[in-house]
């Protein structure tokens, strides 16, 4: 029954995001896939926090649209999913979701929590980002970059991501009591925003940090802007720096990983902390 449920739901909510344009078609059909997956091998836990990434991100990419939009085009991603970018930002949770249904431990659901504050704080970084009055500058030397360029923070950015992972702690806090859970795996509101925030934060971090530094990034022969896609301006871009290999997709794979990494790390620590104080 969950998995009919999952996929009706799933389904719904893909096809409303093609409709909407935040997902391309082949996006439209790894997200249904993945959201049947989070609910049939997981529960509303796991399901409830793919669906809040989702979501937020969808509604914030349409925000101010036309004031990203020349910015977009710097980007490997945009407010148009495909279904690569889908499962770079949500891969890695069904992973953990199918990990935890198969040989069931709370470490998934910790790692699972630090996986999507990350790729929430990435995105939300991004769109929010954007729209900051400020150019940003770069995470390794603090220089001044034009908007769009790979490796540059801003305040506004900044503490969008941290907001964003901050929730998704939050959530995991409420989706954990709704599913009946809390005997399953326990920690106070507080402890999960910490364990968002903290991972989350991190994770988009590296990802900044990445993207300045290893990622691979093209010039645009015809503007002479430092990007992350192959074309721009309708013409071939040429390479610039970075490994060939670690594209914008990967780096969002590895910072969300690393993330779930610290997650995990962290909410072992905190739970042996509240069984030691018998909160648990």
């Amino acid at each position: 029954m969950n998995w009919i449920i999952g996929a009706i739901c799933a389904i719904a909510v893909s096809a409303a995001a093609y409709w909407k344009r935040s997902l391309s078609l082949s996006g439209m059909i790894a997200a249904a896939v993945m959201g049947t997956v989070y609910f049939g091998a997981g529960n509303l836990f796991w399901f409830g926090i793919l669906l809040l990434f989702f979501v937020s991100s969808s509604v914030f990419s349409k925000l101010k649209a036309d004031q990203k939009r020349e910015t977009e085009k710097s980007y490997a991603k945009s407010g148009k999913r495909d279904a690569a970018q889908v499962m770079a930002n949500g891969g890695l949770g069904m992973a953990a979701c199918v990990g935890n249904a198969l040989w069931p431990n709370p470490g998934w659901a910790l790692f699972f929590v630090g996986v999507m504050a990350s790729v929430t704080a990435d995105t939300w970084a991004t769109e929010w980002g954007s729209l900051s009055r400020k150019p940003p500058r770069s995470i390794v030397n603090g220089k001044p970059l034009s908007p769009g360029t790979s490796g540059g923070v801003s305040l506004l950015g900044s503490t969008a991501a941290l907001a964003g992972a901050a929730i998704i702690g939050g959530a995991g806090w409420l989706l954990i009591i709704w599913s009946g859970l809390t005997s399953y795996i326990y920690l106070p509101l507080f402890y999960w925003m910490m364990i968002g925030s903290l991972s989350g934060f991190a994770g988009a971090m590296l990802d900044s940090y990445l993207g300045a530094t290893l990622q691979s990034m093209y010039r645009c022969l015809v503007c002479g802007r430092s990007v992350e896609v192959t074309r721009h301006c309708d013409a071939n871009t040429v390479p610039l720096r970075g490994l060939k290999w670690l594209n914008n997709d990967m780096v969002n794979m590895i910072s969300s990983l690393a993330a779930g990494g610290i997650a995990l790390v962290l909410g072992t620590w905190l739970i042996e902390v509240v069984q030691k104080a018998g909160l648990g």
